[in-house]
This record gives structure tokens, sequence and C-alpha cells, in this order.
């Protein structure tokens, strides 16, 4: 059964170790803010961080996360304060439909830790989340105002 720690708790989960790592997150262990969205890492609605880096969880069998820490939206702020990256979103008003925010959050969240002060540049070749309602200007703007925070 594999073993890993998510949101800062050791959880051994009885799934086969095949599976993506996104429904045993979703589904064995009911954190539904990681979202489904396509299914092949393309999307990244399924954003998670392991070990501290971006992840796209729907394409990472569960026994790859073996032995790891994994964070997922639910976990980005333990002490109960929101994030950075969450307080800017709300700043900018980024969501409309907000299926694809907490992987983008996420996404965000990761690149912030490993380049605090990201240029255009730094954004444009990091985040490659899709958002169909197409808020990329604002969540860029957010991007920004989270860097400052």
């Amino acid at each position: 059964m594999p073993r890993f720690t998510i949101n800062g708790h050791t959880q051994q989960v009885d799934v086969d170790p095949d599976t993506p790592l996104l429904w045993v997150l979703r589904d064995t262990l009911g954190l539904t803010g990681t979202r489904y969205g396509c299914g092949i890492a393309q999307c990244g609605a399924c954003t998670v961080h392991i070990d501290g880096v971006a992840t796209r969880s729907c394409s990472v069998p569960v026994n790859a996360a073996e032995g790891a820490q994994v964070t997922t939206i639910e976990g980005l702020s333990p002490n109960g304060d929101l994030h950075p990256v969450q307080r800017a979103w709300i700043a900018h008003d980024v969501p409309q439909c907000g299926y694809c925010q907490s992987g983008m959050i996420m996404a965000v969240a990761a690149l912030l830790k490993e380049k605090p002060q990201p240029t255009d540049a730094d954004i444009d070749a990091a985040i490659t989340n899709i958002c169909r309602c197409g808020t990329y200007a604002r969540i860029r703007a957010a991007i920004h105002t989270a860097a400052k925070a």
C-alpha cells in the first residue's frame, strides 16, 4: 500500500499502485479541490506539489508519490490564512468559472517559491495551465501582486 505525506499528514492508501494520484486524492482521501480536466497532463487543473514541485497529478501513479510530501490546494496555507497567491487572486478578481483555479494557484505558488520576483518571460515559461475563461491578463497581474507580498 503506497504511503506518502499529504498536507502534512502521513497517509497509507489501499489502492492499486498504478492508480493516478489525482483519483487517490479525490476519491480515496476526499480532497476534491484538485480538479480533473483533461486526464493527459495538458491543462493543469490537477496540479499539486510533490516535494515542492508543481506536478500534474492526473498522470502520476500513486506509487510514484511513495515517500513524498504532497501538497494540495487544501494544504497550501496550513495556518488557515490565505496564501499570498490566493489573496492576489481575490484582489484581481481572477476566477470566472473557477474550475482551473486550484491548479493554477498551485502552479503559481511553486513558481514564486522558486523565483520570488518572476519576469513575464518566467511566467510564460512556467505557467502553462489552461484557463478556458481566458483570464490570463488578470492572472499575470495577480502573480506580480503576489510576488510583492
